[in-house]
């Protein structure tokens, strides 16, 4: 069983930055492609940006290009999200995904493709 935890959000105001961690458990981390999520009230869950297992490739939905960075640590089974410029429609609770199967194809933003979910973590952003 793989439980993702997420940590790092918080209230900001708009243009501020915040770094989202996420630890996920298992011994082969390095095999599991990871994405972040997020899902604003009234939404749908959408794709934010996912790393693949070794960390080469990384990919975001266009609405962060430029603002967001993924990145992550296999020897410390972590997956960052570091966010800046920040915007008021940033505002969502930011879930990690863990694909651990192999179900997941480039560019990973397929979210009915992860195995497992972290309980979110809120991110605000004041205007």
């Amino acid at each position: 069983q793989v439980r993702p935890v997420e940590s790092g959000g918080g209230l900001v105001q708009a243009g501020g930055s915040l770094r989202l961690s996420c630890v996920a458990s298992g011994r082969t981390f390095g095999s599991y492609a990871m994405g972040w999520f997020r899902q604003a009230p009234g939404k749908e869950r959408e794709f934010v940006a996912s790393a693949s297992p070794n960390g080469g490739r990384a990919y975001y939905v266009d609405s962060v290009k430029g603002r967001f960075t993924i990145s992550r640590d296999n020897a410390e089974n972590t997956v960052y999200l570091q966010m800046i410029s920040l915007k008021p429609e940033d505002t969502a609770a930011y879930y990690c995904a863990v694909c651990v199967i192999g179900r997941c194809t480039v560019p990973y933003q397929n979210k009915g493709t992860y195995d497992y979910w972290g309980q979110g973590t809120q991110v605000t952003v004041s205007a």
